[in-house]
């Protein structure tokens, strides 16, 4: 298990002795070191002996021993309230706003301590990730950088209605619900324009919006800058999203070559979540229903084909799990499960690294994380191997820090 030691940081923190994938060249960096301020930004990257000589005499140092260092890993799919249908979803209902509070921020604390250092969180229940995110920039709570979604976006019984998403009907609904996202102060708009695997009465197929419906969330928050992003499953649903601007594109379990064709024409993003449909063992921890398991596993060859499909086209992808990004899943996490899925189907380990770091950043609109650089938050993740190469190496994660304070520390020193 993780040991969490955290470390407040001094006036300055020195790394060294490691090698450094940048979060965007594929040639790992050697000889460098890095110094971080209290302030856990990165002040200064270059030759050993050129950062010491411009150290403080009282700064901490850390000799990372040959590991390769990377920035800290974005997980884009995140629900840290996470209630399937079935037995364990059920228990998180049930609770009051402050157990659920204190299911979201015991989530948080795994998955940084897994090696996710920032999330997106795409549909949460009751505003109570803003809470949690005010209480980890507060530093009450340990926990990733957070951008989130606020509630999702639904239609009268559509996708998420019974568990995270608010119910509109016609365009003035959807307005309404999308600027009542804004005012709270959310980053990107989530809306559910088909069905999924996690509704009873509906099918991934099932178109959920009109025109006018999407379109309305579309304006609103392209004029307020944010971007929208969509749970969707067919191809069919996915066209009309992307000729009215969609920006992003969740699941989308059943893309076919001409729909990937047309979100790289657009730019739109996907974040394939291929995990959702091939995890078994993690259904049956949750007590999910038959119908909803049959579902799931039952997509899992068009959502493989669909992520194939991307590759193909040259869609923009960004790693996302929809699965808790710190849970157990096939011998590691689910996150770095999904980037080794994403390798499987068929993008280099390098590219599956930068759509977890640089590529994610951009999505979600902030160049200070997912990339080592002077001005970056101090957001890192060490391990022995070289995951650029061998993406498999991500199993080995053993040191992780935060805005320049150390949470794990399992190294052989």
């Amino acid at each position: 298990m993780p040991v969490d030691t955290v470390t407040n940081a001094p006036a300055a923190t020195i790394l060294s002795g490691m090698r450094i994938f940048d979060g965007i060249n594929g040639e790992l960096s050697v000889g460098h070191a890095i110094s971080v301020d209290a302030d856990g930004i990165i002040t200064a990257i270059g030759p050993v002996a050129e950062i010491e000589a411009s150290a403080s005499a009282g700064a901490r140092r850390i000799d990372l021993a040959g590991s390769v260092l990377t920035p800290g890993l974005i997980n884009m799919h995140v629900h840290f309230g996470l209630a399937l249908p079935g037995a364990a979803g059920d228990l998180v209902a049930s609770g009051t706003d402050a157990d659920l509070l204190m299911v979201m921020a015991d989530s948080a604390r795994r998955t940084l301590l897994s090696g996710v250092t920032t999330v997106r969180l795409v549909g949460e229940s009751k505003y109570l990730d803003f809470a949690l995110r005010r209480g980890i920039t507060a530093g009450a709570i340990d926990g990733p950088r957070i951008f989130t979604a606020g509630h999702a976006l639904c239609c009268t019984g559509g996708h998420g209605w019974d568990s995270d998403a608010l119910e509109g009907d016609g365009p003035d609904d959807f307005r309404r619900l999308t600027r009542l996202q804004i005012r709270e102060g959310a980053d990107v708009i989530k809306v559910c324009i088909s069905g999924g695997i996690a509704g009873e009465h509906e099918r991934i197929d099932t178109p959920q919006l009109f025109d006018d419906e999407m379109e309305a969330v579309i304006q609103v928050a392209h004029d307020w800058g944010r971007k929208v992003t969509a749970h969707v499953g067919p191809s069919s649903t996915l066209d009309r999203a992307i000729r009215l601007g969609l920006d992003c594109v969740e699941h989308g379990y059943e893309l076919t070559k001409e729909t990937t064709e047309l979100m790289a024409e657009h730019g739109v993003w996907y974040v394939p979540t291929i995990t959702v449909s091939r995890c078994e063992e993690f259904f049956d921890e949750q007590g999910v229903p038959a119908w909803m398991k049959e579902r799931a596993l039952g997509a899992g060859p068009r959502h493989w084909e669909s992520l194939q499909n991307a590759i193909g086209s040259g869609v923009k992808i960004a790693m996302g799990t929809d699965m808790p990004p710190a849970a157990h899943f096939e011998g590691t996490t689910a996150t770095v499960r999904e980037m080794e899925f994403m390798v499987d189907a068929g993008m280099s380990s390098l590219e599956v690294m930068r759509s977890a770091t640089s590529s994610a950043a951009e999505l979600v609109g902030d160049d200070s994380v997912g990339t080592i650089r002077v001005g970056a938050q101090a957001d890192f993740v060490a391990m022995e191997g070289d995951p650029t190469a061998d993406i498999a190496q991500l199993r080995g994660i053993n040191w992780v820090m935060r805005s320049g304070r150390v949470y794990r520390d399992e190294r052989n020193i």
